[in-house]
């Protein structure tokens, strides 16, 4: 037999469950130029990787 819940889970309960599900987004951080890039990709200017 399989297990049946004993009451519906409303939709806002569902959703709080959920909240720890989020993204991460990458901070910007400074070249060597001193303009703004996004991590781990490489400087068209300079080339660089960091």
């Amino acid at each position: 037999m399989a297990v049946v819940p004993k009451r519906r889970v409303s939709k806002t309960r569902g959703l709080k469950r959920r909240t720890h599900y989020k993204v991460k987004l990458a901070t910007p951080i400074k070249d060597k130029n001193g303009n703004w890039k996004l991590p781990h990709t490489i400087s068209k200017e300079t080339g660089n990787y960091k």
